[in-house]
C-alpha cells in the first residue's frame, strides 16, 4: 500500500510540473515523439510487406514446386548462354511428369499473358490473361464467389469458357450479375462461368483480382505456348508427407529423362519453390529493419538526452522544496521515485504521442491508397516499453541526485 501510495504522489508531482512548463515538456517531447514515429512506421510497414509477402507465397503453396526455364535463384559458375538456350516447358511434358511420378499429388500448367478484355463498350488493358490446365485449382488457391470452376469436360475439349477476377468484374459489369455473360479476349468470345473473390494487393504479383482464367486446350489454338514471353510453368505438387526435397530429387531424374539427357549433360530446367522468395524477402525485411532501429535510435538517444537534461533542470529548480519535503519527513525513494516518475511520463508521453502521428499517417495512407498497411500489437508494445526504458534510463541519474540530496543544504539553496 505504501509503493502504490509513493507511486500516486510522483504521478501527482510530476503531472504537476509537466504542465506547469509547457514548453519545456513540448521540447523534450520531441525528440522521443521522432524516434519512435521513425521506428514504428518502419516496423509497421515491414510487418505489413511481410505479411503479405507470406500471404502471396502461402496461396502459391509450400508444398508445389514450380518446373521453369529460368531458376529463381543464380548462382555457381554456370554461363548465361545455357539458360538462354534452354527449352521451355510444354503441355506435353506436364501429364508425362505426373505419369511417372511417384510422389506427386497433382501439377497443372500454366501460360500467361497481358490483353485487354472487353464486354460491350467496356475494356480493361493489362489484364493478366491465365491459360491453365484442369487442375489448376488444386494446386494454387482461391475462393470462387459467384459461379463454378471448369469442368473437366470443358478443360479437356478446351470449351470457351472463362472465370475472372474481382476488380476484372467490377470494372466490365460493375454491381450487375456476371455469369452468362461473354467477353472478348483476342477477338474471340468466352462465357464466364464464374468470379473469384476479392485478394486484395499481392507483393510478388499472384493476386488473382486481375486475371482472367481460361482453359489451356482453348489457349493453345490462339496462343503460342511455347513462347517465353508467357512464362509456361508446370506445377507439381507434393503428396502428403512428402517433402520438396523429395519431390525435386524424383522430377529431376524424370524430366532427365522425358528430354532425354545425357547422364553428364548438364540439367536444362530449373525447379523452383516458394521457399527460395521467403530467404529473399527475409534478408530485405531484416535490412530494412536494421536502418529502422538506425535512424529512429539516433532520435531516441537525442530525446533521451533531452529528457535526461530537462530532469536536471528541473532538479536544480526544485531543489528548495526538496530540502523541505525532506525535512517533514520524505524518504530517498520517494524523492527518487517522483523524478523517475516525470521522466517515465514525460517519454511515454513522448511515445504516445509518436504512435498518434503512425496511425494518422497509416489512415492516409491506407485512404489514398489502400495498401492495407495497419499498426500491430506487438509494435504498440515496441513503442510503449522503448518509451518507458528510456524515461527510466534518462532520469536515474538525476533522479538519483535529487534523493540524496542533503535537506538542510537543499533548503538554503
Amino acid at each position: 500500500m505504501l509503493f502504490w501510495a509513493i507511486v500516486v504522489e510522483s504521478v501527482r508531482f510530476a503531472w504537476h510540473s509537466l504542465t506547469a512548463n509547457k514548453l519545456r515538456t513540448f521540447l523534450s517531447l520531441l525528440g522521443i515523439t521522432i524516434g519512435i514515429f521513425s521506428i514504428i512506421t518502419v516496423f509497421t510497414v515491414v510487418d505489413s510487406l511481410e505479411s503479405n509477402v507470406r500471404k502471396s507465397v502461402a496461396s502459391l503453396g509450400d508444398n508445389v514446386i514450380f518446373i521453369q526455364k529460368w531458376p529463381w535463384e543464380f548462382g555457381g559458375d554456370y554461363p548465361w548462354w545455357k539458360y538462354m538456350n534452354r527449352p521451355v516447358p510444354t503441355v506435353e511434358e506436364m501429364p508425362e511428369v505426373i505419369k511417372r511420378s511417384t510422389l506427386a499429388a497433382t501439377g497443372a500448367f500454366v501460360a500467361s499473358t497481358n490483353k485487354t478484355v472487353k464486354y460491350r463498350n467496356n475494356s480493361i488493358e493489362n489484364v493478366d490473361l491465365k491459360c491453365v490446365s484442369h487442375h489448376f485449382d488444386e494446386v494454387k488457391s482461391f475462393e470462387i464467389i459467384e459461379g463454378r470452376y471448369f469442368t473437366e469436360q470443358e478443360s479437356a475439349s478446351g470449351r470457351n469458357k472463362a472465370i475472372i477476377g474481382y476488380d476484372v468484374a467490377m470494372n466490365l459489369f460493375s454491381n450487375t450479375a456476371v455469369t452468362g455473360k461473354s467477353i472478348s479476349v483476342l477477338g474471340k468470345k468466352f462465357d464466364v462461368i464464374g468470379v473469384f473473390e476479392k485478394e486484395g494487393s499481392s507483393a510478388i504479383g499472384n493476386s488473382m483480382d486481375n486475371v482472367v482464367l481460361i482453359p489451356i486446350n482453348y489457349a493453345r489454338n490462339i496462343l503460342d505456348l511455347r513462347s517465353e514471353i508467357l512464362d509456361p510453368t508446370i506445377y507439381l505438387k507434393a503428396k502428403p508427407g512428402v517433402s520438396n526435397e523429395a519431390l525435386k530429387d524424383e522430377t529431376t531424374g524424370i524430366l532427365r529423362s522425358v528430354r532425354k539427357l545425357k547422364p553428364m549433360a548438364d540439367a536444362n530446367f530449373a525447379l523452383n519453390e516458394t521457399s527460395m522468395l521467403t530467404k529473399g524477402f527475409d534478408s530485405i525485411f531484416m535490412v530494412i529493419g536494421l536502418a529502422g532501429w538506425v535512424i529512429g535510435g539516433f532520435s531516441i538517444i537525442v530525446g533521451g538526452f533531452g529528457i535526461a537534461n530537462i530532469m536536471f533542470v528541473s532538479v536544480k529548480e526544485r531543489t528548495s522544496l526538496i530540502g523541505i519535503q525532506k525535512s517533514l519527513g520524505s524518504k530517498n525513494i520517494f524523492i527518487l521515485t517522483q523524478f523517475l516518475t516525470e521522466a517515465v511520463i514525460l517519454s511515454l508521453l513522448g511515445g504516445i504521442i509518436g504512435l498518434l502521428f503512425v496511425l494518422g499517417g497509416l489512415f492516409t495512407v491506407n485512404y489514398f491508397f489502400d495498401l492495407g498497411i495497419a499498426l500491430t500489437n506487438s509494435n504498440i508494445i515496441l513503442a510503449l516499453t522503448i518509451s518507458i526504458l528510456i524515461g527510466v534510463i534518462s532520469g536515474f541519474i538525476p533522479s538519483y541526485t535529487a534523493s540524496q540530496l542533503d535537506p538542510v543544504e537543499a533548503m538554503r539553496s
